[in-house]
């Protein structure tokens, strides 16, 4: 089998799969962006920071700084190794809330 060239975000779309049962999830590589920063030197991994934006219904009923730490405790091993990830930027809804936002966009466009 081919040596995946994402394997951090695939592991992170396994994890927060299994676990949270998104509705929706995009995963976004952001660490081409940061590759200049002083703390990213010599630092060979391409997958260093992300944004995330996930809906799932694991969240319903909790505020955001819960939800984060959801996903932050899933992904605890992939934020300590040694070039894992450095940046970590959250979206977290429920599907409601996903819901509320479409109508409203759509409203605004209207």
């Amino acid at each position: 089998m081919a040596q995946s060239l994402t394997p951090m975000e695939d592991a992170m779309r396994t994890k927060l799969t299994e676990a949270l049962s998104p509705t929706r999830m995009e995963i976004f590589n952001d660490s081409h962006l940061h590759s200049h920063h002083k703390a990213m030197a010599g630092v060979t991994s391409k997958e260093t920071h992300f944004r995330v934006v996930i809906t799932s219904e694991a969240f319903k009923s909790k505020m955001q700084p819960a939800r984060h730490r959801m996903v932050y405790s899933l992904l605890k091993e992939e934020m300590a190794q040694e070039g894992g990830i450095h940046a970590l930027q959250l979206k977290t809804r429920t599907p409601e809330e996903e819901e509320r936002l479409a109508q409203k966009e759509a409203a605004e466009q209207s």
